[in-house]
């Protein structure tokens, strides 16, 4: 199961194996995948959860980015060049994620001083709840994706 950046090469995608797929199965679906970006395998009862965070995702992040770009807007920059800057932003950060050795944590902390500007953006984001509600989201869309599955 691709998500929608693959429309671009960058998608995510997961595959289970079922009982009667060979290695030789496995390698050749993992060929057509990787063909537009990323592919994980994952046990078929985790297939659910794939939906919830990696199906799901890019309107999380399409939300975020709108989000982030309002913000820009509200503080008197230009709707192109706000939009610019948070989806670059965001692309740059995902990156960092995917090709370095560091916990998103620790390049988190990378960016905040003592007493700085990220500090009290984060804590803004905190109080908001912002990690208590991307974790609910993921967990709503698991469970639809479960219920349209037939699954309980």
């Amino acid at each position: 199961m691709p998500n929608t950046p693959a429309l671009i090469g960058e998608g995510m995608s997961a595959l289970a194996t079922g009982a009667a797929a060979t290695e030789a199965d496995l390698a050749e679906a993992r060929q057509i995948f990787d063909a537009v970006g990323l592919t994980v395998v994952v046990k078929e009862d985790l297939m659910n959860a794939v939906t919830g965070l990696s199906g799901s995702g890019p309107a999380y992040g399409f939300i975020i980015i709108e989000a982030l770009s309002d913000a820009g807007v509200h503080m008197g920059l230009s709707r192109d060049i706000a939009l610019k800057l948070a989806a670059q932003t965001l692309l740059g950060a995902a990156k960092l994620c995917l090709k370095g050795d560091k916990h998103p944590g620790e390049l988190k902390d990378m960016v905040m001083s003592p007493a700085g500007t990220t500090i009290a953006g984060i804590k803004a984001l905190e109080e908001g709840k912002i990690r208590a509600t991307l974790m609910a989201a993921v967990e709503a869309a698991t469970l639809r994706a479960r219920e349209l599955g037939g699954e309980k």
